[in-house]
């Protein structure tokens, strides 16, 4: 992270399943989930091309997995930028499950 990002503000957004990322009170972008069970199902991560290569998606994903682990969840990376996170960021491998295809046909429904 570099030092243009010291006005960035994470929150989860209750309403709408996705966590956002702010970057000088703009949205830069965010993560959407669905939870089924235990599992939160990370499906899409998008950050703003506007504020590509600052390592916001990284900041993003990394609190939005720690949030997951307070709440007590399982994640399922069926995001690709979450499931390449989650391989260079080994602490969080007690949290991670399988995409399987219950937990895909959880994405389509909610993204019907």
């Amino acid at each position: 992270m570099t030092d243009e990002n010291t006005d960035v503000a994470f929150a989860r957004s209750a309403d709408r399943d996705r966590y956002d990322i702010n970057a000088s009170g703009a949205l830069a972008g965010f993560a959407e989930f669905v939870d089924k069970g235990e599992q939160r199902i990370f499906f899409h991560t998008e950050i703003g091309e506007e504020f590509g290569g600052r390592g916001l998606g990284g900041v993003l994903v990394g609190r939005a997995l720690a949030d997951t682990r307070e709440a007590g969840l399982r994640v399922v990376p069926v995001c690709p930028f979450v499931a390449k996170y989650l391989k260079n960021h080994h602490e969080f491998d007690d949290l991670v499950d399988a995409v399987t295809p219950d937990a895909l046909a959880a994405v389509r429904d909610r993204t019907k």
